[in-house]
């Protein structure tokens, strides 16, 4: 059986968060290497990424407007409420 040769990938990333990662790949049996090629794989087999991706809710237009209205009153002198839509963590 031959062996195909292995690409090097490198990126970039926050040391807190790669840390946070290893762990937690660690108690699934798993290493970087080998969750960034399950992660290859399945954006092969599926033809797209394989996890839903969101935007922040923060920055839609929905609360950008609300933004928008409470800057206007705060400027006036008004008391200023909102409801801004949160991210789910």
């Amino acid at each position: 059986m031959l062996t195909k040769k292995k690409e090097t990938v490198s990126v970039r990333i926050d040391p807190d968060l790669k840390k946070q990662t290893e762990k937690m790949l660690d108690s699934m049996g798993l290493t970087y290497s080998s969750a960034i090629t399950m992660f290859s794989k399945a954006i092969v087999n599926e033809g797209k990424i394989p996890f839903e991706i969101k935007a922040d809710p923060f920055y839609s237009k929905e609360n950008q407007d609300i933004l928008r209205k409470s800057i206007n009153e705060a400027e006036k002198g008004k008391i200023v409420h909102h409801d801004l839509l949160e991210d789910d963590k």
